[in-house]
């Protein structure tokens, strides 16, 4: 930490005594958190939001306190995942404590319908020393009377969910209570540059901001932020659309009460009778999240196929979130190559809800040089031309 101290005292001396240890960009669930994890180490935080904190790809997830399927990632994103719902609890309860706004953090375990590669999934729970249960289909009916199965599948009883849209404001009043963070919300960053060869500059809509150090956690934006200081990071949205169903009486008996997860989309229930449905999955969409009738069909109809009686529930609500996607779907947590004093924590896909305890305390351990919770080579970042990369589309 002596390095930022240094860092700071230098920039005060040279440009004024209203700078942080540390300017983070971005105020999603990963911004937010990597926040909290630095103010509560003790240091002065300056976080950037350009519109409102928690309302873009965090607000739009499921909140599944998992990654969909795994034994599909690579192990390094499994340990950190499961380091970061080992957190969930305590975490939750904190934000409850300190700010009364409940993030329906609730343990009612995974259902997933005819999975592809149970044997490869079973190996990864023996290695990864994760519960795993194997269903047919009377002991799956016996769980959840309501699904369609011709088959069964695979549960994992000690999975989470939360409700992410409460999460970001429990998080986002929690950081505005701090007296060591300052938050900044519809502030939009226009350009970074670098004064004096080496200290990060951000301008913004309302003036240039800088810090000791600087953290990029915009999500699909991260690149363009890059850019502007010559470094290609390969994250690009991928749009994900989702829906919310209500019952025709919030007080029904309910439908459904665990996630249940087929063919990579999944039906989750929420406290208060309604049911989440997600998610589609478009990489060729751009920074478009507008809502499109096909999606919505499409939805629809996987709900009603996975759940008939949701065939009565009305669709209360349909939305569009820009997931950020990495070629090999490694997030990236680290220094930025090149430029001193820059870090990325970025890229988390459909994992960001997930990892944000783990991904947050993860790089403050980096930033402060303390023991690392996991390895952090995996997700050390690296420019697209990487030979990491080698084959793989950006």
């Amino acid at each position: 930490m002596r390095d930022s101290v240094l860092a700071v005292s230098s920039i005060v001396k040279k440009y004024g005594s209203n700078i942080s240890d540390f300017l983070i960009i971005g105020g999603g669930v990963i911004g937010m958190a990597s926040a909290l994890e630095l103010a509560e180490a003790g240091h002065t935080v300056t976080l950037l939001e350009r519109g409102w904190c928690g309302h873009e790809a965090s607000w739009a997830g499921g909140g599944i306190v998992s990654p969909l399927y795994p034994w599909e990632q690579p192990d390094a994103i499994s340990r950190l995942a499961i380091v970061s719902e080992s957190m969930y609890p305590t975490f939750t309860e904190r934000l409850v404590c300190a700010t009364g706004v409940d993030p329906e953090y609730h343990i009612r375990g995974l259902l997933y319908l005819d999975p592809e590669n149970p044997t490869r999934a079973c190996a990864w729970a023996r290695r990864m020393k994760q519960t795993l249960r194997v269903f047919d289909r009377d002991a799956f009916e016996g769980q959840e009377p309501s699904i369609n199965t011709d088959t069964g599948g695979l549960s994992m009883p000690d999975l989470g969910s939360v409700r992410n849209p409460r999460l970001g404001r429990a998080l986002r009043q929690y950081l505005d209570q701090s007296p060591r963070v300052t938050l900044y919300e519809h502030l939009n960053v226009q350009k970074l540059w670098l004064r004096d060869g080496h200290d990060v500059v951000v301008e913004t809509s309302r003036g240039a901001y800088t810090g000791g150090f600087t953290v990029i956690c915009a999500g699909a934006w991260t690149p363009r932020l890059c850019a502007d200081l010559g470094v290609a990071l390969p994250i690009r949205p991928v749009k994900g659309q989702m829906l919310l169903l209500r019952p025709q009486k919030l007080d029904d008996f309910p439908l459904l009460n665990r996630v249940v997860l087929h063919d990579s989309r999944y039906l989750i229930p929420r406290a208060d009778g309604r049911i989440l449905v997600g998610s589609t999955l478009e990489p060729e969409a751009g920074f478009d999240k507008q809502p499109s009738i096909k999606a919505r069909e499409s939805l629809w109809h996987t709900a009603v196929a996975m759940l008939p009686a949701l065939a009565d529930y009305r669709i209360e609500h349909q939305w569009a979130g820009l997931r950020p996607g990495t070629p090999d779907g490694m997030p990236l947590i680290g220094a930025v190559p090149g430029i001193a004093r820059l870090y990325v924590n970025a890229g988390h896909h459909r994992s960001g809800l997930v990892m944000a305890p783990a991904a947050a305390q993860l790089l403050a351990d980096i930033l402060l040089r303390r023991d690392r919770i996991v390895d952090p080579e995996p997700f050390q970042p690296v420019g697209a031309s990487n030979s990491r990369y080698a084959g793989m589309t950006v």
